[in-house]
């Protein structure tokens, strides 16, 4: 019964890597799911949480840039992809956009540290964005009171998070949010029931045995079937387009060929991370959800609760995924706009 239970919650969680890197999977772009552009440098860089977790990422800066006190935003998401798929195109845009922009794998996933692996956390990953500022604000071409985040999927949630806390970032934008803490306690569109929430923390408890007794936690069965068979929900026909093919597969990305363990809905049921919402401002949040995005409502409600200043924009037709990768759907001006009038 456990496994029939937590395979649904697995699909709420769109928790979908082998360690392994194969090269005959990434030899295109070096491995990245975008064209590279040659109008940024990118380079690899590390720095730690303040949980002692090393955290790997991109560094993407304008070429030839001369200016000593640059405007810098640090970017992650969706939750279960790597810094090769979107938060690197996000990035790579950014910086070709005047910015220094650092994409980064969240801790337990990627190349970035932490065990176990495939592990997620609304505290650590929150962190994690505050990880990636503490970075950023000891570049010497940065000017620390000019940074701000972007978060994607279920990174957006923690990015809001990360906001709220963390006064010395100065504007937060968020791409196809979702709230893993509501989600997880409260299903799609809050449709568990009490008594279903009760069955599913009980059976994740009972989960904590067999890992103890085993000395390691087990990981869930995978998020996305290797095929599809015409009879899934629409969103997750979208979901396999982009992870399970060529346009955004990667192999360190648990949602193209792995899972999470299966206790780590625990923390997220009981920890709510949109409590403080209101308190990111007067700092601006810039929210984007697609028009028929089955997400679209997280962003909807997240604009609601929070405070000014806030800016919701609605993407004509686009759904969930259309703000991962396209180029001719995601609002890059837009983000490009918000962030130029608010960090400066």
């Amino acid at each position: 019964m456990l496994k029939i239970v937590f395979s649904l919650t697995l699909l709420i969680m769109m928790a979908l890597s082998t360690r392994a890197q194969s090269a005959d999977t990434v030899s295109p772009n070096e491995g990245y799911t975008f064209a590279l552009s040659d109008k940024v440098t990118r380079q690899k860089v590390t720095f730690k949480n303040r949980y002692g977790i090393t955290l790997t990422g991109d560094l993407y800066t304008p070429k030839d840039s001369t200016n000593q006190s640059m405007p810098a935003i640090a970017i992650s998401g969706p939750f279960g992809a790597v810094k090769e798929q979107s938060s690197g195109l996000y990035a790579q845009n950014m910086a070709e956009r005047g910015f220094v922009a650092l994409a980064f794998d969240p801790s337990y996933t990627g190349e970035s540290g932490g065990e176990p692996r495939h592990t997620g956390s609304p505290e650590i990953n929150t962190e994690d964005f505050s990880a990636a500022v503490d970075f950023l604000g000891l570049e010497k071409n940065i000017d620390r009171n000019k940074i701000g985040i972007i978060g994607i999927c279920g990174f957006g949630g923690f990015a809001l998070n990360a906001a709220a806390a963390d006064k010395r970032i100065k504007a937060v934008a968020v791409a196809s949010m979702y709230d893993m803490s509501r989600v997880n306690a409260k299903g799609y569109f809050d449709a568990t029931t009490p008594e279903e929430r009760t069955k599913i923390l009980e059976q994740l408890s009972q989960q904590r045995w067999k890992d103890a007794e085993n000395g390691t936690p087990i990981l869930g069965p995978k998020g996305l079937p290797d095929k599809l068979t015409g009879d899934e929900p629409q969103f997750v026909k979208d979901y396999f387009d982009y992870y399970k093919t060529e346009r955004g597969f990667h192999p360190r990305s648990l949602n193209s060929n792995s899972s999470w363990t299966i206790t780590t809905p625990l923390s997220f049921m009981n920890m709510p991370i949109l409590t403080y919402i209101k308190e990111v401002s007067p700092r601006p949040m810039l929210l984007i959800a697609g028009e028929k995005a089955h997400s679209r409502y997280f962003s909807e409600d997240a604009f609601n609760a929070a405070s000014d200043p806030k800016e919701l924009i609605i993407i004509p037709n686009g759904v969930h995924v259309d703000l991962y990768d396209r180029t001719d759907v995601i609002a890059f001006d837009k983000i490009e706009a918000f962030f130029k009038s608010n960090l400066k």
